[in-house]
């Protein structure tokens, strides 16, 4: 490739980005004044071999070599990149400065004249953002075998769990094993464009908590803009709405067949990755058994560290199990909280229909299987309690949810249903 190639091939690459084209097409001298071309690319975009996390190793490969000072692989790297991905907009911004780079010093990423710069700035700013983020997460790995910590206890029906961090701008999709809690894959993502914290409907901020998949919807009844599929969560949660929280909609999803990803915030407060990660995930988690924890700043820990909160808490519950096993209503009662509410039932109501299951068990208490504990803390903190109780001589039972609050004096049940 020529040098004036080269300046062409880089112009092109500056238009799409910055007129908001998404950057749909390979760069190559040859191909970029052919219509025809461009459609061929275009497919390939979307029948490339799907790798998930491919394209970004690759493109962190690229700034390593940038790093190195080696520009002649990183280019190399970089061009191949595009090719196979190119609605890839960062990897082909990172290829642009490449090229430019053969010619005169880059001052910044996305290091383009000033009015190229002011035509297509809010594209710029996202991209510059994203480049960093995902540099950012080459220095920022989770310590080998940690946890975040607020995955208390895993029971064995949680066969995956999924924890995103918001201000790292990853997904992390973890693997529940009887040997333990292990990481699988970790994933560039996008939130709501108005950031995180969701409190209302149509504040386009993505909401905080621990949430489970409620489904797995069929890519073929979606628009184009969810990618591969969506994956429903259960906003507004117990918490939620106890705090007078409001909206719904709030998926993981893919990314329009236009865009590899998108910008950091760029949502309505869904949760989207690039369409090779989301299927990995559709192909791993289950539907009503996978929690999400969405978080600013996940903590992560070994597992042995939280041994001591989930003994703590498991005797808790287990104590609350043994009043109900032994049909002691007034011992019962006193771990729900007076402002415990559970489908239009208040603690009063509530108690009656209580009363009444303890009369129906009479001879036959039940156990409590497979107990899932998973820890959310804000101004108040909060275990969300998930377990099988199976009545004594039965195979089978049903799966209870309960939400427990510290309060003063100790926990306190101020939710809990059926799953």
């Amino acid at each position: 490739m020529s040098f004036k190639q080269a300046k062409n091939c880089l112009w092109a690459t500056v238009l799409a980005i910055f007129l908001g084209v998404s950057a749909d097409f390979s760069i190559s001298a040859t191909q970029e004044a052919n219509p025809k071309s461009k459609l061929k690319l275009k497919e390939k975009a979307r029948t490339t071999s799907r790798v998930d996390g491919e394209a970004e190793a690759r493109l962190i490969e690229v700034y390593r070599m940038i790093g190195a000072a080696n520009s002649r692989d990183a280019l190399r790297k970089a061009e191949k990149l595009v090719e196979d991905y190119p609605n890839f907009q960062l990897a082909q911004l990172v290829y642009g400065d490449l090229l430019a780079a053969r010619s005169r010093p880059l001052q910044t990423i996305g290091d383009v004249p000033s009015d190229m710069a002011k035509i297509g700035a809010q594209n710029l700013m996202n991209l510059r953002a994203e480049s960093q983020l995902r540099l950012a997460a080459i220095k920022q790995i989770p310590p080998p075998d940690a946890i975040p910590s607020q995955f208390v206890s895993l029971s064995s029906r949680n066969k995956h769990a999924i924890a995103v961090d918001t201000e790292k701008a990853r997904l992390y999709l973890f693997e529940n094993t009887t040997t333990g809690t292990r990481l699988l894959a970790n994933y560039y993502i996008s939130v709501g464009k108005a950031g995180v914290g969701k409190t209302v409907e149509g504040d386009r901020r993505t909401p905080l908590g621990v949430y489970f998949i409620t489904s797995n919807l069929d890519p073929k009844t979606l628009k184009d803009l969810y990618g591969s599929g969506a994956l429903p969560v259960n906003y507004p949660n117990v918490l939620d709405q106890r705090r007078g929280k409001t909206g719904g909609g709030i998926w993981l999803h893919g990314t329009p067949s236009s865009q590899f990803t998108r910008a950091p915030q760029a949502t309505d407060g869904c949760v989207a990755v690039a369409n090779p990660d989301l299927e990995r995930i559709l192909r791993t988690v289950e539907v009503r058994t996978t929690p999400v924890l969405i978080e600013k700043n996940l903590n992560w820990v070994r597992p042995d560290k939280l041994a001591s909160q989930r003994q703590q808490f498991s005797e808790t519950l287990q104590t609350w199990a043994n009043a109900k096993r032994n049909g002691r209503e007034s011992e019962l009662l006193q771990f729900y909280a007076n402002d415990f509410s559970a489908e239009g039932k208040d603690l009063t109501s509530f108690s009656m229909s209580l009363r009444a299951e303890l009369k129906k068990l009479g001879n036959k208490p039940a156990s409590l299987k497979d107990i899932s504990l998973i820890l959310w803390s804000d101004e108040a903190e909060t275990m969300v309690a998930t377990f099988g109780e199976v009545l004594d001589g039965e195979k089978v039972g049903r799966t209870v949810r309960q939400y427990w609050q510290h309060r003063p004096g100790g926990w306190k049940i101020i939710f809990e249903g059926l799953v």
